[in-house]
């Protein structure tokens, strides 16, 4: 569907989660793309939830409460530890084997806090959609995930409406 290239650095990760779930066909893709089940999936799907309400918060929708309550909730028990490269560069990271996508989550979301990177990850505008999209416009506004499909579909119905005639 996305025409977009990936997300830099770790953002990449947030957004395949984020995109694991087609809002316009129901398609879950959030099992096998994580290999989860259980009690692992019930939290990635509900990781995944509160991820889209802050890509639509970027966005400039307002975040409900109970989602970024859910948020930090869950991002605030990810384990991570400071790694140190042959550098000297420092940079957050999954604790232990780093297999836990929440963990995995909150480094990437650390590091994209860190390098200013993001409020641009963003989900789409149209309600049939809200696919998850790394914004790259020089001011940082861009409604859609694509303007192909869903901005001109945007478009065309703000048209359409312009040119019914009202009763």
């Amino acid at each position: 569907m996305n025409e977009r290239a990936p997300a830099p650095g770790g953002l990449a990760l947030v957004e395949a989660l984020v995109n694991t779930l087609s809002v316009d066909t129901g398609e879950d893709r959030l099992a096998e793309t994580f290999a989860l089940s259980g009690d692992e999936l019930a939290g990635a799907e509900e990781l995944r939830e509160a991820l889209r309400a802050a890509c639509l918060a970027h966005a400039g929708q307002d975040m409900p409460p109970e989602a970024a309550g859910t948020l930090t909730r869950l991002l605030s028990g990810a384990p991570l530890v400071v790694t140190v490269d042959q550098e000297g560069a420092a940079a957050l990271s999954a604790a232990g084997d780093g297999s836990g996508l929440t963990a995995r989550i909150a480094a990437a979301v650390a590091e994209a806090v860190t390098a200013g990177t993001w409020s641009r990850l963003k989900a789409c505008e149209a309600e049939d959609c809200r696919w998850a999209y790394y914004d790259r416009s020089p001011a940082g506004r861009s409604r859609w995930c694509t303007m192909s499909v869903c901005g001109s579909r945007a478009k065309m119905r703000t048209y359409r409406a312009k040119r019914t005639p009202k009763p």
